[in-house]
Parts: structure tokens; C-alpha cells; sequence
């Protein structure tokens, strides 16, 4: 899947899955309960112990899949946006905006999605050629915040993250979003195990991005 391929799944899915898992395997079981449910779009986080061997077992896993696409997330470096790619991410996520890493996300023509807070770390993200930029923290920002932005950039593509649930997806998406960015409203199920409420959860962010798309 080419960078172009990759942004128009990203936007068509509406959904990033944030994927913090105790362990490798625990990260491909809830990234694979996240799939069922329709949210085929797997940002899967540095913080999970030997992320780049789960980003590699759910490339491999799902390479025959052309609705399924898997990142990496909480990337802070040049050199762990490398190793997510060699194993396999076909989009880069932030926390924070990084040159360098922009930069190197365009170098190998991978999506980049660095995230910022402000409108000058969205001009700065545009400068550097970064594809989606992730609004985060969310929850902080607000919705309005979209629109603000949108005023006077109306072409950035904005995403965002943190405190993001099925309950307000729907919002962020009427609000001008391409996509949202939900880690534990989506993927709690699996702390205890119960990757089938990590699905069911799915389903309904799923449910709501489509209801607000139509």
C-alpha cells in the first residue's frame, strides 16, 4: 500500500485504534479485536514492550488485506519512526510535532501524523510536510477547536486524540475531521481480558463515524 493508498484508508476507515498492549502478544490480540469490530486502522504505541515485533506479526498477519492498515504510535525520534517502518508501519504517529521525523516519513512515502496543540504547531506541521495532523490533547482543545483551525487552514487534514469516545466521534467528524484517535474509550476490554468488549466498543465508534458521515 502506497502513502497515497494509505491517507484514503485512514480517512475512509474515519478510526485509529491506539494500541497500548502489556506485552507484544497482548498488542496484536487487541489490535486484532479492533480489526473485528471495523476499526482496521492500528496505531500501535512504542510503549508496548517489543512494539516493532507486534507491528511486524500484524503487517505479515494482514498483508493480504487491503482494508486493514497498521502504524506505530508514541514514535518521539527519527530512529524509532526507522524501526516502526522497517517492521512494517505504514503511518507514523506523535505526540508531539518533530521535524526530523516528518522528514523521514516523507523520505521512505509514509504517512506522518505528528500531533500539536496550537495553530502555530499546525502551520509548522504543514511547512514539514506532514500528511494528517493529530490535535492532541482532545480533550483539552475541544471540538471548537477544529473549526478554529479550519478558519484559516482549511487545507490541514486534522485528527484528533485524547478523549475521544464512540459517544462524541461523531462530533469530532461533523466538526471537519478526516478521522479520530481513540485508545483506552475503545480498547479497555482488554485490560481484563475481554477482547470481545474491544470489539463490540469498535462497532459502535464505527457506527458513530458512519452516522456522522451520512
Amino acid at each position: 500500500m502506497d502513502k497515497a493508498a494509505t491517507y484514503q484508508k485512514l480517512h475512509e476507515i474515519g478510526v485509529v485504534a491506539v494500541v497500548r498492549g502489556q506485552s507484544a502478544e497482548d498488542g496484536v490480540k487487541t489490535a486484532d479485536a479492533c480489526i473485528a469490530g471495523g476499526v482496521k486502522a492500528i496505531e500501535l504505541a512504542f510503549t508496548t514492550p517489543d512494539a516493532p515485533t507486534a507491528i511486524k506479526t500484524l503487517s505479515e498477519k494482514y498483508k493480504n488485506d487491503p482494508d486493514v492498515v497498521i502504524g506505530a504510535g508514541t514514535v518521539l525520534d527519527p530512529a524509532t519512526a526507522r524501526l516502526a517502518i522497517i517492521a512494517g508501519a505504514k503511518f507514523i504517529v506523535s505526540p508531539a510535532f518533530d521535524k526530523e521525523v516528518v522528514e523521514l516519513c516523507n523520505l521512505y512515502r509514509v504517512v506522518s501524523c505528528p500531533g500539536v496543540m496550537t495553530p502555530g504547531g499546525v502551520v509548522d506541521a504543514l511547512k514539514a510536510g506532514a500528511d494528517i495532523i493529530k490535535i492532541f490533547p482532545g480533550d483539552i482543545v475541544g471540538i471548537k477547536m477544529i473549526k478554529d483551525i479550519h478558519g484559516p487552514l482549511p487545507q490541514a487534514a486534522l485528527m484528533p486524540s485524547g478523549g475521544v469516545s464512540a459517544e462524541n466521534a461523531g462530533e469530532w467528524i461533523k466538526a471537519g475531521c478526516v478521522a479520530v484517535s481513540a485508545g483506552g474509550s475503545l480498547t479497555a476490554g482488554a485490560k481484563k481480558g475481554d477482547f470481545n468488549a474491544v470489539t463490540n466498543m469498535a462497532k459502535e465508534f464505527i457506527a458513530a463515524v458512519q452516522k456522522a458521515r451520512s
